[in-house]
């Protein structure tokens, strides 16, 4: 939104700095209304704009300051500004998307496991307590379930012990950039959530390169910045090289095929991009392609899952059913 305004101020003919102040005394939040009013004062000193927000590139991503650089020196800021916020409406989107697919069974497998623990914790006990007045032995199902409640309360403590080490471990080792790679890599070779992972990095950078490059910066500069772009620091790890393979002359497809990342598909796009002159082009098209084989993907992922999750919703609550309706007919047959 603050894009937007700012796109249209400069349009309506208002100076860079007068559009900032206009915009910072109206913004609600205030973490961006003080970073607004640090990249205004940074501009009455002199600075572009650009330069001003250069030291909050974790905020506005460092592709932002890049487009910015490019929109001055080509004298088309709103225009450039505006191909942004089309990139990153994109990438949202696909996010969106990515998150809402593993919201669904997140959520009723969480509640799942809620009745799960209601049932072991505090219904099963009762039934347990009340059987041995009648000198019965409770059904296999509901012994196994109170034997599985009682080694969970035993241990409990080394339970949240070992969930407990385990964040702390993770929390520091994401700080260690082996790890990161390590972790990432493994995650592009699952069977169905490896594809999603790398096709999402291969898009994301294709378009953040065509975004720079319609922007009037230079392959050499824009592909290191595209390269930070991609989340996965496997990926990351793997193109790593691609500014020096391009300074020593070879093309950019070429050197992506050296990084043995990027499906042939691709780099054949990529490939004719560059023969026909029109590589901001086509890799804005590859982007387009594999987003939209993420979709597809997403897609099938949530009509799989829906069953699967209702199946697995059924034999939990036949489980509890069976656990307290099995006590229940005994106890009737007993005191018969």
């Amino acid at each position: 939104m603050f894009n937007q305004e700012l796109v249209a101020l400069i349009r309506a003919g208002y100076p860079v700095l007068r559009g900032i102040e206009i915009i910072a005394s109206r913004v609600k939040n205030i973490h961006l209304k003080e970073l607004l009013v640090k990249v205004e004062n940074e501009i009455r000193q002199g600075k572009s704009l650009s330069e001003a927000f250069a030291p909050f590139e974790r905020v506005f991503s460092t592709v932002y300051t890049a487009s910015l650089m490019a929109g001055e020196r080509s004298g088309n800021l709103a225009g450039t500004i505006s191909r942004y916020i089309d990139y990153s409406k994109t990438i949202s989107q696909t996010k969106s998307r990515v998150k809402a697919a593993l919201t669904y069974p997140t959520l009723l497998l969480g509640f799942a496991l809620v009745l799960v623990g209601i049932l072991v914790n505090f219904i099963l006990p009762r039934f347990s307590e009340f059987y041995a007045d009648f000198q019965s032995q409770l059904p296999g199902v509901t012994q196994n379930l109170i034997s599985f409640s009682l080694a969970l309360r035993k241990n409990i403590f080394f339970v949240f012990g070992f969930i407990l080490f385990f964040v702390l471990a993770h929390l520091r080792l994401k700080r260690n950039e082996r790890f990161l790679a390590f972790r990432d890599k493994l995650k592009i070779k699952f069977p169905y959530g490896g594809p999603i992972w790398l096709e999402g990095g291969i898009a994301l950078f294709s378009r953040t390169l065509s975004l720079l490059l319609g922007a009037g910066i230079t392959l050499l500069q824009s592909i290191g910045i595209a390269i930070q772009a991609v989340p996965n620091k496997f990926l990351i790890q793997r193109m790593r090289n691609l500014p020096d393979l391009i300074k020593d002359g070879n093309s950019l497809s070429d050197s992506l095929s050296k990084s043995e990342v990027f499906p042939t598909l691709s780099i054949d796009m990529i490939r004719i991009g560059e023969t026909s002159a029109n590589l901001e082009g086509m890799l804005r098209d590859v982007a387009e392609l594999y987003e939209e084989r993420i979709r597809a993907k997403i897609d099938n992922f949530v009509s799989l899952i829906q069953p699967v999750i209702i199946i697995f919703m059924g034999l939990i609550i036949a489980a509890m059913l069976l656990s307290v309706y099995l006590p229940i007919f005994n106890i009737i047959r007993v005191v018969r």
